[in-house]
């Protein structure tokens, strides 16, 4: 089969997937974003990867404005158009969309009707939940009432429009069924960790040696995003008190965008306090950068509980590192951080008081520390294993693209007729 695999983020366990198809036979696109900022994963061909196995960088001459309503809006329909473009020339058997924002994945969903292209919705997150609640703060009540239903209809539009649904957790087929929905064609994978990839390293390693001092101190890494979910003075919060406790105690954060910018301008009040700062780091420096904390942190705002489910808290316990979260209990993620005996207190003052006094008792017991990162690690090996992930991907696949081409193993992406992996083209 030839598959598009469209992840608009470019994160790790995507790829991974697109790997093992591709492994396996089939022709797979990897298609994402050049112009969204995060955490990327390994977005290019290696000497490992099979001949059938393609990437896609995709970028428009609209700039990407997270934060403005308009800007974004003309920049998911050019990315939308650039998007449509590239699946016409490559003719996918199947696209996968994933973490696609709302707007262009409904201009593709129209577009794939009349074109009668099959898809698969790879469901991440509820968008019309975040941009319902930024109507509600920018709108007067009665508008943001109508714009909340207008962007519901968009989205439960988008989930009927899919011939199939991959959710990333039970959650989303019981919003699907409240919003009036059948969920026939739903299946539910949870999200994981590419466990062949990040695995546990040493504290003091080559990436450590180069971006961190050397000593005893108590290494707090947050990696990832830093948006509308999540708030960033939580882990200047939770830096503070934990110095005030008496812990040596150093932040860490690799992150870009607005929310970096809110922490150091929050934290150069005080100069003097223990921080590193930095970018988002390069796909084979993620392992070592996890493997040089003695804990990982993870923030969520209750507003996203349900429906969020933080990927940085699967590549935590792939890492083999304690795990501490700032986030409702009611999370998915949070069962994970118990499991793999981490932390969970609310993203409260009170949670940071409390993970604080978790941090004094895990210092002080290292063999507790080594035993929780041991145990994240071995919950992650149990239930990351991409062969049987693959295999019910492939199980929905054939689903979305019925007959023998779903089962057919083809020729390499760039010896395939009427499939051609572009570098990317403006829009």
């Amino acid at each position: 089969m030839r598959i598009q695999v469209h992840d608009f983020s470019g994160h790790p366990f995507q790829a991974e997937l697109s790997r093992e198809l591709a492994a396996r036979g089939h022709n797979v696109d990897h298609v994402y974003s050049t112009q969204y900022g995060s955490g990327k994963g390994l977005l290019e061909r290696t000497a490992a990867d099979p001949e059938q196995l393609g990437f896609s960088p995709l970028t428009t001459k609209r700039p990407f404005q997270k934060y403005s309503a308009a800007g974004r809006i003309r920049f998911e329909r050019a990315y939308a158009a650039t998007w449509l473009e590239h699946t016409e020339q490559t003719a996918p058997d199947c696209v996968v969309a994933c973490n696609v924002p709302l707007f262009a994945l409904a201009a593709f969903k129209r577009a794939a009707a009349r074109r009668k292209q099959p898809w698969l919705l790879w469901h991440q997150d509820l968008f019309s939940n975040a941009i319902s609640e930024e109507l509600g703060r920018r709108l007067p009540a009665p508008a943001a009432l109508v714009g909340r239903a207008a962007v519901r209809r968009i989205e439960a539009g988008v989930v009927i429009g899919a011939r199939q649904v991959v959710a990333i957790g039970e959650e989303f087929r019981q919003a699907y069924r409240e919003w009036g929905l059948t969920t026939d064609h739903v299946t539910v994978i949870p999200n994981w960790a590419p466990i062949d990839e990040i695995t546990p390293r040493a504290r003091d390693n080559e990436w450590a040696g180069l971006h961190l001092p050397a000593g005893e101190e108590l290494r707090l890494l947050y990696a990832g995003t830093l948006g509308r979910k999540h708030n960033p003075l939580l882990l200047a919060a939770l830096l503070r008190e934990a110095l005030a406790a008496g812990l040596p105690a150093r932040l860490i954060v690799a992150s870009e965008g607005e929310g970096i910018d809110m922490l150091r301008e929050d934290l150069a009040r005080e100069p003097e306090l223990p921080v590193t700062l930095l970018p988002f780091q390069a796909a084979a420096d993620l392992p070592d950068m996890l493997g040089s904390a003695d804990v990982l942190v993870t923030i969520l705002e209750p507003e996203a509980s349900r429906f969020s489910i933080p990927s940085k808290v699967l590549s935590s316990l792939a890492a083999g590192r304690p795990v501490l979260g700032l986030m409702p209990e009611d999370n998915p993620a949070a069962a994970d951080i118990l499991a793999a005996a981490g932390f969970v207190g609310p993203p409260t003052d009170f949670g940071v008081a409390a993970a604080v006094g978790w941090l004094r008792r895990l210092h002080a017991d290292p063999a507790a520390a080594r035993a929780a990162g041991m145990q994240g690690r071995k919950l992650a090996e149990s239930r990351f294993g991409i062969g049987p992930i693959a295999d019910r991907f492939e199980t929905v696949l054939r689903k979305v693209v019925p007959g023998p081409s779903a089962l057919s193993r083809v020729r390499p992406a760039h010896a395939a007729a009427g499939f051609r992996v572009f570098p990317g083209k403006a829009s």
